[in-house]
């Protein structure tokens, strides 16, 4: 469909910061084809954007599908004092409880969340050790019925069935990730938990899968000081040192978490060029600690570990928390850390496309919001405007590969309430496994 956005303003939320007002943009064949004033071009459809907001769609670095009907989840639990017993209590009860249709419903509620949020791409982290084989197929069904941009891996552990677990999540992410080369809209990483569930063998074949499909590795590091400890004692190393070791730093791997990474970890990582995603809601949330060293990061990007991807909100409350453990960062240094999410995208599509800014020839991923500014939007506090105005709630219609996947508030391609009719039902007999499972 050929899509001509009038009367708009354009923001342009890279490092430039810049404001062009009453702008047109045509859109075809899933990309942006003119960006000009006063555009005289026939398509099917026009919308006609007067007084409000056009910016290149929010990026969720680091998501877990696999936690969708975990809302509000009622079971029986245990103390739940530190990440590793909430790892214990919740969250690994809760993914071996997920199935097929579990899954599948995950995907589809994530998915219709976040671009509700304003975010058009999805780099996931997914989880189901009582449903491996597949599962990622599961997981991009949702996504493209929803019509957003996605990544995703299997997060390869031994926590539950040892070596058997661990080559089946190897198998899993090898067989997702060439199945979708050629995907317009959902590729694969290599998927890995984290250091302390990752014997030496199941190290191996993490650097057999990436040595394999040239992919980039997806995983937890130093979430909790337990990841580090466990390294030391069993290994004699830093948990980076010991991805090192297998080759595992590369330009295309995502580093997630990282609180307690020394300043020689942050080094090599930064030497060896990999992306690392910063997660506040979630470490708040498990009670993990603060990142103090955001700033020693080259390659900074924004996730939410699963909590929702609401990136306008991640972003609030990951400046706030920021500027309580008196950090250095402004809103421009958040603004550019979340729309590094593009490069993150990019390099996990092969380079083959390019998104995050409204440009001819960028992928047509956009977002039309509804903001009435109370105060002048300029090209020097448009980043300000970001982080204290702008909210989700402004998101109005919103475009992924050129296609119009919301509008006006409302999904295009789908009976959202009856997703969430049948979530429900869904969600429940997944909280009534988990609730037996003990940890």
């Amino acid at each position: 469909m050929k899509i001509l956005i009038k009367n708009v303003t354009l923001l342009d939320l890279m490092p430039s910061f810049s404001v062009r007002p009453e702008m047109d943009v045509l859109i075809e064949n899933g990309q942006i084809r003119k960006v000009e004033k006063g555009l005289c071009e026939q398509a099917e459809k026009i919308i006609d954007a007067k007084d409000k907001y056009l910016i290149a769609g929010n990026v969720c670095s680091h998501h877990h599908y696999y936690s969708g009907l975990s809302r509000g989840m009622l079971i029986s639990s245990g103390p739940q004092t530190d990440l590793i017993q909430i790892l214990k209590e919740w969250w690994w009860r809760l993914d071996r409880a997920l199935d097929e249709e579990a899954v599948y419903y995950s995907s589809l509620i994530c998915s219709i969340d976040a671009v509700k949020s304003g975010c058009t791409s999805v780099v996931d982290h997914h989880a189901s050790p009582s449903f491996i084989n597949g599962s990622l197929d599961i997981i991009k069904k949702g996504m493209k019925e929803v019509g957003i941009r996605g990544v995703t891996c299997y997060e390869v552990t031994d926590r539950n069935e040892g070596e058997k677990e661990v080559r089946e999540g190897i198998d899993e992410n090898i067989r997702f990730f060439f199945s979708t080369e050629n995907d317009p809209l959902v590729r694969g990483m290599i998927g890995a938990h984290a250091p302390f569930t990752l014997p030496e063998y199941a190290m191996e074949g993490l650097e057999d899968a990436v040595d394999r499909t040239k992919a980039g590795i997806h995983i937890h590091v130093a979430e909790d000081r337990y990841d580090q400890v466990y390294s030391h004692h069993f290994y004699n190393k830093d948990i980076i040192k010991r991805l090192d070791d297998h080759n595992l730093l590369r330009d295309n791997s995502l580093l997630v978490h990282g609180l307690y990474l020394s300043d020689e970890e942050i080094d090599l990582l930064n030497e060896r060029g990999c992306f690392f995603a910063h997660n506040p809601r979630s470490n708040m949330n498990n009670m993990a600690g603060y990142n103090t060293k955001l700033d020693r990061i080259k390659k900074l990007v924004i996730g939410t570990d699963g909590c929702g991807a609401d990136m306008f909100e991640e972003l609030k409350i990951g400046f706030f928390k920021h500027r309580d453990a008196k950090g250095p960062f402004w809103p421009s240094d958040f603004v550019s850390a979340l729309e590094r999410g593009n490069e993150l995208v990019s390099s996990a599509f092969g380079g083959e496309i390019k998104t995050g800014q409204i440009k001819e020839g960028y992928k047509a991923d956009l977002v039309i919001l509804d903001y009435n500014a109370p105060t002048p939007v300029k090209n020097e506090n448009l980043a300000t405007h970001f982080v204290w105005g702008m909210s989700s709630q402004n998101v109005e219609s919103v475009i992924i590969d050129g296609n119009l996947v919301m509008e006006d508030r409302k999904m295009c391609f789908l009976d959202e309430k009856e997703i969430y009719r049948k979530a429900r039902e869904v969600a429940e007999k997944v909280w009534k496994r988990a609730d037996k499972i003990r940890s």
